[in-house]
């Protein structure tokens, strides 16, 4: 249940291991929270503080190089990724302190004084200092869910435009019925982001949208070399020269609408980094329904009470850096019964 980034890695994954799989979505491949996402895979930005996110996180970069490899062949399409690194940007003296008393461990960072960092740097503003990690990078999140759905395909994966309504678990199988007609299969895996909510017949972990918006700006100031994450944005620096800038963390329930409120705040961050953003192409915004989870971890497992239904949803920021590593302890639970370590952490039993 669901065609974003998540369910077509997890179908593509299945795929490979020869079990043929339905995936369900009423919406077009990645047309949900994956069409507004940036595609940033910076887990040591994303989890300071640590734990099992970030060690999920660092599980999934890892693997990334070599997924990437293997979609693009199975596939025959391109996928833009590239691993530029993040420059994590401190506008004053207290942020520049708070940056560098959380050094990421076990990973290369270098600490950049405000001189050095402008060097490197020539398109920011004024700063305080700038931590880079250039282990850090980004892939095209919508070309990579196209490039997972046509590898998954390839090998007889079915994609079916339907809203599902109802799921109902017999003895010996599962039927789900859609506003299309009704499927049964042996299991069924939940990634239907916050949209899952509305899915009856089975219990839900309680998941809610949280709005992000995107815009997407033609560049015409000094190139950037990286990855830039300021206080109030991010910006992912694209092959073709524009610049991705994101994103606004909203409360608005399901209202999938840019708003001129988010692309005001989001074009002051971007130049308040960065000056010469007042001189930027306005191309399009983009807006797109995160799902959360009340703790913001996702739910990777199945359910105690009904083995037969699978969640991978709740990724909330981090669909498409936790993309492959969800594929894979997904596919390992439905094809050997093998439950990963993570689950102690990220399994739906926690809600109930």
């Amino acid at each position: 249940m669901g065609a974003g980034i998540v369910g077509c890695a997890i179908a593509r994954e299945l795929a490979v291991r020869g079990v043929g799989c339905t995936v369900i979505d009423d919406r077009p491949v990645g047309g949900g929270a994956t069409q507004a996402s940036a595609g940033m895979l910076a887990p040591y930005v994303e989890a300071h503080e640590g734990g099992p996110l970030l060690d999920l996180g660092i599980r999934s970069l890892d693997l990334y190089d070599d997924w990437i490899a293997a979609v693009r062949r199975e596939s025959g399409l391109d996928v833009e990724y590239r691993r530029i690194g993040t420059l994590e940007v401190a506008l004053d003296p207290q942020h520049a302190a708070d940056l560098r008393s959380h050094m990421a461990h076990g990973v290369a960072t270098e600490w950049l004084e405000s001189d050095a960092a402008r060097a490197a740097h020539p398109a920011l503003g004024a700063v305080a200092g700038a931590r880079f990690t250039p282990v850090h990078g980004y892939v095209a999140a919508l070309q990579l869910t196209t490039a997972l759905a046509a590898a998954a395909g390839g090998r007889g994966t079915r994609f079916h435009r339907a809203a599902v309504r109802r799921i109902e678990v017999r003895a010996s199988s599962v039927r789900v019925a859609t506003s299309d007609g009704e499927f049964e299969a042996q299991t069924v895996v939940i990634a239907a982001g916050a949209w899952g909510q509305a899915i009856e017949g089975v219990r839900m972990p309680p998941l809610r949208p949280v709005r992000g918006q995107l815009l997407h700006l033609g560049w015409r100031g000094r190139p950037l070399s990286t990855i830039v994450w300021g206080p109030e944005c991010y910006v992912v620096p694209r092959a073709d020269g524009s610049l991705l800038v994101g994103a606004t963390v909203e409360e608005a329930g399901f209202d999938e609408r840019a708003t001129a409120a988010g692309v005001r705040d989001l074009l002051d961050a971007v130049c308040e980094l960065m000056p010469e953003g007042w001189g930027a192409t306005f191309l399009e915004a983009r807006a797109g329904l995160r799902p959360a989870t009340p703790d913001e971890l996702p739910v990777l497992g199945s359910d105690p009470a009904t083995p037969a239904i699978v969640h991978a949803s709740g990724h909330y920021r981090n669909g498409v850096l936790l993309a492959p590593i969800t594929a894979t302890v997904i596919a390992d639970l439905i094809v050997e019964g093998t439950r990963d370590a993570c689950f102690e952490a990220f399994g739906p039993e926690r809600f109930w």
